[in-house]
C-alpha cells in the first residue's frame, strides 16, 4: 500500500554528509535524520562537528553522529571512510556537500586558490564517492537505490557579479559528471544526481547588511533566500523511494535565480 511513509521515509537508511555541520549540509542532515535516517556528518573540528551533531539531533528528534575528518586530501578520505566501515555494514546516502570558493579578479586570480577549490569542490567528491562504492553497493536494491547527491550551485547555471573562476568551474564540472556517475553506477543500482543551490545563508554565503539583503532578494523571482525546509525536502525526496527512478539530473534549488 503507497502511504507518505513508504514514499518518504527513511527508517533504517544510513546517510554521510560531508560539510554537514553548517549551511546546506546542515540543511540535509536535518531533514534526513527527521525522516528517520541515521545520518553521519563530518567535518575538520572535532569539538564544533560534535556539538552540531548533538544539536541536529535535538532538533529532529533523529539519530546523528559526528565524525572529524578533512576530506580535502586522499588520507584524510581514507581515514573517514574506514571510520564509517568499522561503523557501518551499509551506506545508502551520500550527500558531498563540502566545499570552498575564492574570489579574485582575472587578472590576479592565485594559482594557490584555484588547486584549493578544484581539489575540495571536484576531486574530493569523486574520490570519496569512489571509496565508498563498496558499502553503497551493499546498501542498494533494485526498489530502492543507494543515492549518492552532489552539491553543485546556481554558479554553474548563471555568471554572477562576483568573480570566483575556479568555483564556477567545479561547480559546472560537477553538473556535468553526475551524469557520468549515473550511466556508471545504475547497475549497481546507485542514482546520482546534483542539488544546485542558489542563496542560502551559511559560512560561505555571507549577507552581511539589509542593503545586501534587498540586493539578493530583488535578483530571485521567489523574493527570498533559501531556508532550511527548501533544501531538506529536496534531500528527503531524492534519498527516499519517492525519487528512486530519477538519476542523472541537476535540480536547481534556487527560487528562480537561474531564469
Amino acid at each position: 500500500m503507497m502511504n507518505l511513509d513508504s514514499l518518504f521515509g527513511l527508517k533504517g537508511r544510513v546517510a554521510l554528509i560531508t560539510g554537514g555541520s553548517s549551511g546546506i549540509g546542515r540543511h540535509m542532515a536535518l531533514g534526513l535524520a527527521s525522516t528517520g535516517a541515521r545520518v553521519y556528518i563530518c567535518a575538520r573540528r572535532a569539538d564544533k562537528v560534535a556539538a552540531e551533531a548533538e544539536a541536529i539531533a535535538m532538533e529532529s528528534g533523529g539519530e546523528v553522529i559526528g565524525l572529524p575528518a578533512d576530506v580535502a586530501s586522499v588520507e584524510g578520505i581514507a581515514a573517514l571512510v574506514a571510520d564509517l566501515s568499522r561503523r557501518e555494514k551499509a551506506l545508502h546516502i551520500l550527500v558531498n556537500n563540502a566545499g570552498t570558493i575564492v574570489d579574485g579578479t582575472f587578472d590576479e586570480y592565485p594559482e594557490d586558490g584555484w588547486d584549493k577549490v578544484m581539489n575540495l569542490n571536484l576531486k574530493t567528491p569523486f574520490f570519496l564517492t569512489q571509496k565508498l562504492l563498496p558499502l553503497l553497493r551493499a546498501g542498494a536494491t533494485a526498489e530502492l537505490p543507494s543515492t549518492v547527491i552532489n552539491i553543485g550551485s546556481v554558479g554553474a547555471l548563471k555568471v554572477g557579479p562576483r568573480e570566483n573562476y575556479a568555483y564556477q568551474a567545479s561547480k559546472s564540472a560537477t553538473h556535468f559528471m553526475a551524469k557520468s556517475y549515473a550511466t556508471h553506477l545504475a547497475k549497481d543500482n546507485i542514482t546520482v544526481n546534483v542539488v544546485a543551490p542558489g542563496f542560502f545563508e551559511s559560512e560561505m554565503t555571507v549577507i552581511a547588511n539589509d542593503e545586501m539583503r534587498n540586493m539578493v532578494e530583488s535578483m530571485v523571482p521567489r523574493g527570498r533566500t533559501g531556508t532550511p525546509e527548501d533544501m531538506a525536502g529536496v534531500a528527503i525526496y531524492l534519498s527516499s523511494r519517492a525519487g528512486a527512478y530519477v538519476t542523472g539530473i541537476v535540480l536547481p534549488v534556487e527560487g528562480g535565480l537561474s531564469i
